[in-house]
């Protein structure tokens, strides 16, 4: 369920945060941060959903998370393709977010 619960939340915080871009550097309606901010209450409701003994260990798990979709999002959403050290920078963040996250912890 973390993987789901993390995908989901990255998705909220993106998009909550780019409501917010979309305001100040687009120069779009200031409406765009009424579901801006749901959408970054959503994110952090979500990430009292993972499983794990402590909030600091699942936010910095989260991170790498978000990294990859924050590429994703640069790619797909804004039209500019990733280049190599994107990838590269995104998958080292990713091992980095499960180690931390599915090490074995002492009893």
């Amino acid at each position: 369920m973390t993987p789901v619960v993390y995908a989901v939340a990255a998705l909220a915080e993106i998009a909550g945060c780019f409501a917010f871009w979309a305001w100040l550097r687009l120069d779009r309606s200031p409406l765009w941060l009424m579901p801006g901010m749901l959408s970054l209450a959503a994110f952090a409701w979500l990430l009292t959903l993972v499983e794990t003994e402590a909030a600091g260990r699942a936010y910095a798990a989260y991170g790498g998370v978000y990294i990859v979709s924050s590429i994703l999002w640069l790619w797909l959403a804004e039209g500019v393709r990733p280049d190599r050290w994107d990838v590269l920078g995104a998958v080292v963040c990713l091992l980095g977010a499960g180690i931390i996250l599915l090490a074995p912890r002492a009893a």
